[in-house]
Parts: structure tokens; sequence; C-alpha cells
């Protein structure tokens, strides 16, 4: 037999606590209330019907009853058959930009945070997918390579700010064949997405040539999702901290930087690979990457990732159950008088 929640067997502790030792308090209480009211010729003849055999009985029968339903809370189950359970899904990766333009406010509290809260949104609707997370910036880093064990993606993904790469820019390209060469594997052209999140502000383009590195992600059967972060026209400005902890803006030979979004930059980077996907988030729209992976990725092919045999075992706590309700009856049925 197997249990589903052993726990409920902390239950039959009342038996012997509270169960007996209340039965017994209260048939010496009533022994105790009829010594006071009658003597005993008239106890003689009050109780000459009743039978304390009978009393006692309907007694164990509400014990059995009690710990017939806690079995029943237990879940048990038996007969085990092996049952094997195939997984299928999709290998995501997730390019996370994390340049200090990232830090722009203009999608709250900031586009980096913003992002962060979309992708832990993201796992919760996962199923069964492998997912990776890469970071960049002026250069590239695996942060989490592909599993299914979301819960260290989470632990990955807090870790993540702008200081997470350590030079400056937003390689796009980088990112891109970063991905394509040490997250996906070669076993399959099919079944591999990437997520694209950035303000496609490509300083340093002519180094990254990104959209050469999605001609050849898509030569490999790579699909690319852009999420373009910011406004294309009016753009923000980005801020920072200071030494003794005031907010200035960034500034580039005197002037105020304005962070404003790439976005002809990732219109081309989608539309060279089959099936790319650009969407772009501006001030007040809001990053929903669940309903994205429902719309774009949920209902794509899917390939089989690994499968396992499980013990599948019958449930059985309906007798248990069916039991305690008979008990209940029986006791209600039976009466404390004797047969005359």
């Amino acid at each position: 037999m197997n249990l589903g929640n052993d726990k409920a067997l902390w239950f039959l502790f009342a038996v012997p606590v509270i169960l007996i030792p209340a039965y017994v308090w209260c048939f010496w209480q009533k022994a105790r209330a009829l010594r006071i009211l009658a003597n005993s010729e008239m106890l003689k003849k009050i109780n000459n019907t009743v039978s304390l055999k009978r009393q006692i009985f309907k007694a164990l029968l509400l014990i059995a009853s009690f710990v017939s339903i806690v079995v029943a809370l237990t879940e048990p189950k038996w007969n085990p058959q092996a049952q094997k359970i195939k997984r299928q899904g999709r290998d995501i990766c997730i390019l996370l930009d994390t340049s200090r333009s990232m830090l722009a406010e203009d999608i709250k509290p900031s586009r980096l945070e913003r992002s962060k809260i979309a992708i832990a949104d993201l796992l919760e609707t996962l199923a069964g997918d492998r997912i990776a997370l890469v970071t960049f910036a002026g250069n590239s880093t695996v942060k989490c390579p592909l599993t299914q064990d979301y819960a260290f993606v989470r632990m990955a993904l807090a870790d993540i700010s702008t200081e997470s790469t350590s030079r400056g820019g937003t390689m796009i390209g980088d990112a891109i064949r970063k991905a394509a060469e040490e997250v996906f594997d070669k076993q399959s052209r099919e079944y591999k997405d990437i997520i694209l999140i950035t303000d496609g502000e490509e300083h340093e383009g002519a180094e990254s040539f990104p959209v050469q590195a999605a001609e050849k992600a898509a030569a490999e059967g790579i699909r690319i999702i852009a999420i373009g972060l910011g406004d294309e026209n009016e753009g923000s400005r980005i801020p920072i901290t200071g030494p003794n902890g005031e907010k200035t803006f960034l500034k580039y030979q005197g002037k105020e930087v304005w962070s404003r979004l790439g976005g002809d930059l990732l219109r081309n980077i989608v539309y060279v690979t089959e099936g790319g996907k650009y969407l772009s988030v501006g001030p007040g729209t809001t990053l929903d990457l669940g309903q994205i992976y429902e719309n774009l990725i949920a209902s794509a092919a899917k390939r089989e990732l690994d499968s396992t045999t499980m013990l599948k075992y019958d449930e059985k706590f309906q007798i248990f159950v069916a039991l305690g309700l008979i008990l209940l009856i029986c006791e209600a049925l039976i009466s404390e008088r004797k047969k005359v």
C-alpha cells in the first residue's frame, strides 16, 4: 500500500488522547448524575432495559468510523502499475540585454526589472520546455544552460543586473552566436527558439553584425522572437546613482544620453528567421511573456525531450469513506436498550 498523505495519520493520536478518555468521562458523568438523582433501588428499575455493552459497542463503532475516515484522508492506493511518461517541449534561450540603457525608466520600474519580472512569470507558464538564460551587453555570458529545473533559472535570474557583464555596450550579434553555438545542441534543426529582450541600441553594430548572426542561426533552424523595450521616437534618460546616493542621469560629452528603441534593427533580425516575430513594448504597455509563449511557442511543434517510468497506483480511499459511513449508520440504528 502507498499513502499519498501520510501526515493524516497524526489524527489517529486523537483516539487514545481524546476520544477514549472523552467516552470514559461521559460514562462516568452519566453514572454519577444518576446516583445523585436516584437511590440504588430506583437505579435498578431505570437501568433495567439499558445495556452497558450496547453503549460501549456503539462508542466503538464511532471510534472505528473515525479511524476509517482518517485512513481515507491518507489517500491509500495500491496495485502499482509501471507507466512510461513522455515529456515534450521546445528549447528556449532567453537573451537578456543588461546594458546600462536598460536602466531607463520609461517602462516601470525599469526596462531591466520589468524584463526580469516577465521572465519569472514565464517560468510559471512553461509546460516541460527546456529554458536557458544568456545576458549580454558588450560581451555575452551563459547564466543558465538549457534545463527543466525552473527553480535554478529563478536563482540565476535573481542575480542579474547591469553588472552581470564585464563590458559595456550592446553586442546583439555576439549574443545570438553565443546561444547558437554554446546553448543549443546540434542534434536537431527544429524546436529551437530565441527570445531576445533588448532596447535594440547596437552602439557597436559594425563589430557584432546581428543580422548576419541571425541569418546563421536561421540556417540552424533557430527562430528568433525579438521584444523591443522603449520608445522609438522620444526615448528616455538613463538614471544613475552618484557616490552619495543622489540620482542623476547618464551624460556623454556633457549632454544627457537619451535611450531610444532600435526597432528597425530588431525587425531586420527577426525577418531573416523563419517564423520570426517582432513585438514592441513601449511606455504604458505590458510585457507579458506568458501570453507570448502561449501564442507563439506553446502551439508550435515539439520534440520528445526525455521519458521516465513512473508507478501508477489505484486510488482506494473510497473504500474507507464508505466503511466509515456504514459504521456511522450502524451506530445510529443500534439501540442502547436490551431486547425485551
